[in-house]
């Protein structure tokens, strides 16, 4: 019996295709794949690694012997999820290998941000110095501070977890709030979506692209906010309005930002390039060794599951 054919997208490493290669027959070649390859060739896979490219209705129609698309990552708004489905192709993705590296990026956005590690670096690099005692070179000290949570499942839970251990009191917003005895157990308390934007010192945002949260932040909520609050994106850039965050972040309606994601990526306008008080990285919340290697071996184990067991995990279009 002839072993299934896999297609893998995108640049990952080769440590977590192993037990892959084992079991199916995998195609992995980054240097040929562009998207044009990938049209002309789909046909001739069961299932695809997909990382690197949209599964738009282009290229779904083109993978006519799709069995399975499995993302590389826990979003999955670059994949046209219904129409797979229309086509009886599942769509899986990965939630666990996700979810502390992006934790951690989470963390490193909102220290770097509110201790204003972008300006100081900047200033010494620069051959300056400044004189913190001056309150206009201050940051903010976490400790004490209120952490507000857009999105509460398992990278924004995480998350609440690393900021408790700064000390940080937590709020969150989630569609569907905890039970009280699990919210006890957390030491969290869901608030309604106004009461955590005016509350909270530091918003960090874990929602999923969504027709209700593409915009959610907006030039209104920026106006809601302390003038000494933060926010931090490292979940997707559409959420934010970016002009709208631009001009909050230009009229100090809000003290900073820290962004791992762009509503424009990889474009990131000249503007923003321009402010002292926003951080940003190049959507690198699961840029690590271990992170890319741990997503690879879900997608994996997503694939063989499927074609080998006949167990779909981690479907996202049921």
């Amino acid at each position: 019996m002839s072993k299934a054919k896999i297609l893998v997208t995108g640049i990952i490493p080769e440590q977590g295709l192993t037990e892959l290669k084992e079991t199916f027959d995998v195609f992995y070649d980054p240097e040929v794949e562009t998207r044009e390859w990938i049209l002309e060739h789909l046909s001739e896979y069961d299932g695809l690694l997909l990382m690197g490219t949209k599964a738009d209705k282009e290229l779904i129609d083109a993978g006519s012997n799709l069995k399975i698309i499995t993302a590389n990552g826990v979003g999955f708004d670059h994949i046209d999820i219904e129409y797979a489905k229309s086509k009886g192709i599942v769509v899986s993705n990965c939630p666990t290998g996700v979810r502390v590296p992006t934790a951690e990026m989470t963390i490193a956005l909102i220290l770097a941000t509110v201790r204003r590690l972008y300006m100081y670096d900047k200033i010494v690099r620069d051959g300056n110095w400044v004189d913190v005692s001056e309150e206009k070179y201050m940051g903010m000290s976490l400790q004490g501070k209120t952490l507000g949570v857009f999105g509460f499942g398992r990278i924004g839970s995480e998350v609440a977890k690393f900021a408790q251990a700064l000390g940080m009191k937590v709020i969150y917003n989630n569609p569907t709030p905890l039970d009280a005895e699990l919210e006890a157990k957390l030491d969290v308390k869901f608030a309604d979506f106004d009461t955590m934007v005016q509350e909270a010192d530091v918003i960090t945002l874990h929602a999923p692209a969504l027709p209700s949260t593409t915009g959610v932040f907006n030039a209104d909520v920026f106006k809601k906010m302390k003038k000494t609050a933060y926010i931090v994106n490292a979940a997707r850039g559409v959420l934010i309005k970016q002009d709208d965050l631009i001009d909050a972040l230009k009229n100090g309606e809000i003290a900073g930002a820290g962004l791992d994601v762009f509503e424009t990526e990889p474009i990131v306008p000249a503007e923003l390039r321009e402010l002292d008080n926003v951080i940003m990285s190049p959507h690198a919340g699961t840029g690590t060794l271990e992170a890319r290697t741990a997503i690879a071996k879900e997608a994996s184990k997503n694939l063989i599951s499927f074609l080998q067991d006949g167990q779909a995990l981690n479907q996202v279009n049921k």
